[in-house]
C-alpha cells in the first residue's frame, strides 16, 4: 500500500513545491503552481502512479491533498500513514 510520504512525494514534485509548502494541508489554489494546468499534470501523474483512470467527477472534486486520498479510495488505493 503507497504511504503518504509518496502521495505527498508526487504532489510535490509534480506542482514543483518548495519545502515549506505543507502538502497536507495544500487545497487547490492556495498556491500559484496548483493551477487548472498544475491540477491536471497532478491527475495525470496519479494516473500514471497508481494505474488508474478517474472520471470527470473525480478529477474536478479534487480539491484538496485530504480529497485526494478520498477519491483514490474509490479506486482501491488505500493511502496509509
Amino acid at each position: 500500500m503507497p504511504a503518504t510520504s509518496q502521495l505527498v512525494d508526487i504532489f510535490r514534485d509534480t506542482l514543483d513545491l518548495p519545502a515549506e509548502v505543507d502538502v497536507k494541508t495544500l487545497a487547490y489554489r492556495q498556491v500559484r503552481e496548483w493551477d487548472s494546468v498544475g491540477h491536471m499534470q497532478l491527475v495525470a501523474a496519479l494516473e500514471s502512479e497508481f494505474d488508474i483512470m478517474f472520471d470527470t467527477q473525480d478529477i474536478l472534486d479534487m480539491s484538496s491533498f485530504e480529497k485526494a486520498i478520498e477519491i483514490l479510495g474509490k479506486y482501491d488505493v488505500v493511502i496509509t500513514d
